[in-house]
């Protein structure tokens, strides 16, 4: 009798575990797990070694510390059969050494052919042919709640695989400390962290509409992604000039806001305000004015100058971008066509925007000459200063400075260091 009670207790127990050991791989199979199987292969660990110098606490006053090697790990996928890899910028920053390994174990060196930190995005190469790979593919028509999957390959030979929904796009957000504003970023409630950063986000048909984006901390349960359609332009300039190719409109702009607002007689509340445009520019040719309120780019609203800056990135050289603009009660469409930055506009526009002229010499740059009157004159500038580096790059030419501001232009101010004797001084200046 005990033993008849006991195989009737244990008799559903033996049952289940029968019935789960016969259930088929087919019937446990889903849109997700098939994708999985079918993208992974493209997708790949990054591992960047690097050089840290922990200056001594004591004797750091005399140059005396330490060396120490170390190492960041995240991922990337191929975008190219002949060896075109993705990852995000910060992710290979400052390595000496960068190693990609695949899904199937090769370990292969690679080479960086360029980077760009505003875009966070980097493309390498490595010696390899007919890989697996994942094109970008659009994200111009992604739909808020869809379902997304983002992979990643932290360690090398195994995939990381999370799920979620988009949750929302164009999204403006910090860097984790905030030395950087970054726009129309996708965000996602599948978890991003720095082992997926530089992976792929997928939608449910396997398409890559983002590059996964650790650089960006939220809240818990928040990540973010760079839209293919923006990452696709980058990646474009890097693999063809090894830097993304600053575009340019001439017209300077900034963020409507009431005050702002108030204070020019101007009835919109939100927009981008142009405060300037430049003669024989792309804006000037298009037909902008001083005043105007631009209220849509790209058949896209705009709420701030970044809005606009955005749809910059994802035109090519020369393409038209539409713009709705307000002017005095009348609503107006107008059609520019960003160029390349003329030769020299970057020390062009710190000479006639900051008030510095600059000479290249053995020490670096030295200022020349500062404008009376200028933003340079009332941060006390004077020449015989010399200017080390602009947004927290170092520039040993005046080439390289004149990137920078350009740069700068694009996000509305430049943080120049500045060296004075023994000490050196960072100063920041709205273009």
């Amino acid at each position: 009798m005990r033993r008849t009670t006991l195989f009737c207790l244990l008799a559903p127990l033996l049952l289940t575990n029968l019935t789960a050991a016969q259930t088929p791989q087919s019937a446990r199979r889903t849109p997700v797990t098939s994708l999985v199987e079918k993208v992974s292969p493209a997708v790949v660990n990054i591992s960047a070694e690097s050089t840290v110098r922990e200056v001594d606490p004591f004797f750091g006053f005399f140059g005396l510390g330490t060396e120490r090697p170390a190492q960041s790990l995240g991922s990337g996928f191929v975008i190219d059969r002949n060896g075109i890899v993705v990852t995000n910028a910060h992710v290979i920053e400052g390595a000496s050494r960068i190693t990609v390994t695949l899904l199937d174990g090769r370990e292969l060196e690679a080479d960086v052919l360029g980077s760009d930190r505003d875009a966070d995005i980097a493309v390498l190469k490595v010696k390899a042919s007919n890989l697996p790979a994942l094109p970008l593919g659009r994200s111009s028509d992604l739909m808020i709640g869809e379902s997304v999957i983002a992979i990643g390959n932290p360690f090398g030979l195994s995939n990381t695989v999370t799920t979620g929904v988009l949750s929302a796009v164009g999204r403006t957000v910090p860097s984790e400390r905030g030395e950087r504003l970054f726009t129309d970023f996708l965000q996602t409630d599948a978890s991003i962290n720095p082992g997926n950063s530089g992976g792929p986000l997928l939608n449910i048909g396997g398409d890559v509409i983002g590059i996964n984006s650790a650089i960006i901390q939220g809240a818990s349960g928040i990540g973010f992604a760079i839209p293919a359609d923006r990452a696709r332009r980058v990646i474009d300039d890097l693999l063809r000039f090894g830097e993304l190719q600053p575009l340019w409109t001439g017209a300077r702009l900034v963020s409507l806001y009431p005050e702002l607002a108030r204070r020019y007689g101007i009835s919109e509340r939100r927009g981008a305000l142009v405060l300037k445009v430049y003669p024989d520019s792309p804006a000037a040719q298009a037909g902008l004015q001083e005043k105007d309120v631009i209220v849509a780019a790209g058949g896209h609203p705009v709420a701030s100058r970044e809005d606009v800056t955005t749809t910059l990135y994802t035109v090519a050289t020369g393409s038209p971008i539409e713009l709705e603009v307000h002017r005095g009660g009348r609503t107006l469409r107008v059609s520019v066509r960003a160029a390349r930055p003329p030769q020299g506009l970057g020390l062009e526009v710190l000479q006639r925007t900051i008030g510095l002229a600059v000479d290249a010499g053995r020490g670096g740059l030295t200022v020349r000459q500062v404008a009376n009157g200028s933003p340079a004159a009332e941060r006390g500038l004077r020449p015989g200063d010399v200017v080390l580096g602009a947004n927290g790059q170092r520039t040993d030419t005046a080439e390289a400075l004149g990137r920078e501001i350009l740069r700068g232009l694009d996000r509305g101010g430049v943080l120049l260091s500045v060296q004075r004797g023994r000490y050196v001084y960072t100063l920041d200046f709205a273009l």
